[in-house]
């Protein structure tokens, strides 16, 4: 198998090349990623809010965004732009320390979990060897400061906001994990790069998909859940709460809350991208491509080829999945807290675990097609 690009080794080789130490090379290096990862994470989350206002519009016939640049892709900047400049105001008789401390816990929760989400062979920050239930358990620090961020505004509607939090959050972290565990135990690892791999070889016909239907449907609920969106935002639900747990909150603090829930969506379109859709791997085997031109898989601008292409690819499924959600958020009416709590706990929950045995006694049956 194509090993790709070692960006860590090739960085530090060129730079201790130009007469810089090695430690200092390291140093620069861990910078970087840091850097790319904060700033790709925010592109991508505001392009997650361009498509959902484009997408909308399109399915109401109407033009959306429009005038702020071509096609109106300057418009989220504008929203950053003006959540930057107004006014951060602090609620009377609130604590300001836990007032403070929510959004920041929520936005850093997020952005943590990007550090196991390859793009490519090696073109991932660290490749953990219990990456997806790193994920898991990082995300799950966020409805903690969701409830801390309801429970100190000193305000009914926010504290109930950051109650459901809560109990949406556990209610759908468990079937989501029992999903995951199905697709690590055909994988025989954690590991998000052992993942893909098992996927790779007959192309498009080797996804986890084709093999976990019943898993993809969990996870593809659970994980909207987890990220709030109709018809699971129940923790934010205008007509109920006016806006939840962050009903007392503006200027940057809210752009914390708001780029957070963009990112945590991309971050579950890229999981949906890993586990069940093959990650890098296009929908034909690019090593029988460069096999059948005569191209060696280690040449220097095949190599580049192959991950632009990953990287295209995994981007690709990701919005395919945020596609998805946008169109289901437009489409299905909000659940009550009640429905929502039932949906969980009495039949993801038992299917998960269902799934679960099921995938554990086809590996042991047929261990040629489950990761046996």
């Amino acid at each position: 198998m194509n090993t790709g690009i070692d960006l860590q080794r090739s960085l530090i080789e060129l730079l201790t090349g130009l007469g810089l130490p090695f430690g200092l090379a390291q140093i620069i290096w861990m910078l970087i990623p840091m850097v790319v990862i904060i700033l790709g994470v925010t592109v991508g989350a505001l392009a997650c809010t361009w498509l959902e206002r484009k997408i909308s519009a399109a399915m109401q016939q109407r033009i959306g965004p429009d005038y702020a640049g071509p096609f109106g892709i300057l418009l989220p900047l504008a929203d950053v732009g003006k959540l930057l400049i107004k006014q951060d105001i602090m609620p009377a008789k609130s604590d300001p320390i836990l007032f403070t401390l929510g959004p920041v816990l929520v936005f850093i929760s997020i952005f943590f979990c990007f550090l196991v989400v390859p793009f490519g062979e090696n073109l991932l920050i660290s490749n953990l060897g219990t990456g997806i239930f790193f994920i898991i358990a990082i995300s799950s620090i966020a409805p903690i400061g969701l409830l801390m961020s309801g429970y100190s505004s000193n305000n009914k509607y926010a504290l109930i906001g950051g109650l459901r939090a809560a109990a949406q959050s556990i209610s759908y972290e468990i079937p989501l994990a029992l999903a995951a565990l199905a697709i690590a135990m055909m994988s025989n690892g954690l590991s998000t790069i052992d993942i893909v791999h098992q996927q790779a070889g007959l192309g498009i016909l080797s996804w986890n998909l084709w093999r976990q239907p019943v898993g993809f449907m969990i996870f593809a609920i659970a994980a909207l859940a987890e990220c709030e969106r109709l018809p699971f935002d129940l923790p934010e639900a205008d007509e109920e709460l006016v806006a939840g747990y962050q009903n007392e909150y503006g200027g940057i603090k809210f752009a914390l809350f708001y780029g957070g829930s963009y990112a945590n969506l991309l971050l579950a379109g890229l999981l949906v991208a890993i586990l069940y859709l093959g990650g890098w791997e296009l929908p034909f085997p690019i090593d029988r491509v460069s096999g059948f031109f005569g191209i060696s898989p280690n040449a220097g601008w095949w190599q580049v080829i192959a991950a632009a292409l990953g990287i295209t690819m995994t981007l690709l499924k990701a919005y395919f999945f945020i596609f998805f959600a946008v169109l289901l958020r437009f489409t299905v009416p909000r659940v009550r807290i009640d429905q929502l709590l039932d949906l969980g706990w009495k039949f993801l929950l038992p299917i998960g675990l269902v799934n679960l045995l099921l995938t554990a006694a086809l590996k042991l049956t047929f261990p040629f097609a489950f990761g046996g």
